[in-house]
């Protein structure tokens, strides 16, 4: 019986198994993204992030980890310089998981897997929204001058103020006339 052993074996011997990760880690640390089998993207999920996790403590000794995994130089210096320094903030789930569709030849589960900080679409709404919550203050928070002055209209006239609101009106119909007329020929004033 195999209770309790977790681990897909894809069909392959474990040197191979372990050959087939290390280089689907590498791609995916170099490229970004790749496309691959679900059972792949699943068990280089596994593969791949406890090395990412790893890569926030540049050490050597983090390093030398992280290059017996890959066997790759590049990879280990782009996982170390690059995308550790993206990474540095996240708690973990570094890789996403997208499902395409079935594979032409076999009707295999076919899907990307890709570094979650690198996709520039997903990020795209998120940035603004990352941007309007730094600048939200608080319920009871004042609000800049600029704002308020901007918003609220001081009024004209003093005169204005004082009236109530029935004179004003008044007010409005027998003179808006009388001011209509002398406005209406600004020339013959000037002249």
């Amino acid at each position: 019986m195999r209770h309790q052993k977790k681990i897909n074996h894809l069909g392959r011997t474990s040197a191979h198994r372990k050959a087939m990760l290390s280089n689907m880690a590498s791609s995916l640390i170099l490229h970004k993204r790749i496309s691959t089998t679900l059972a792949k993207a699943k068990a280089l999920r596994s593969y791949v992030e406890p090395l990412i996790t790893r890569a926030k403590d540049d050490s050597t000794h983090s390093r030398r980890i992280a290059f017996s995994y890959l066997q790759n130089k590049e990879a280990v210096s782009e996982l170390f310089r690059e995308i550790s320094k993206k990474i540095m903030e996240r708690p973990g789930g570094y890789t996403r998981i997208l499902k395409t569709g079935m594979r032409a030849g076999d009707n295999a589960d076919m899907c990307f897997i890709e570094l979650v900080d690198y996709n520039e679409v997903m990020l795209g709404g998120k940035k603004e929204e990352a941007k309007s919550k730094t600048t939200r203050r608080g319920r009871r928070g004042g609000k800049k001058e600029d704002e308020t002055e901007k918003k609220s209209p001081a009024p004209k006239d003093e005169k204005e103020i004082k009236k109530p609101k029935k004179a004003a009106k008044k007010a409005e119909g027998t003179e808006g006339p009388a001011e209509a007329k002398p406005e209406e020929n600004p020339e013959a004033k000037e002249s």
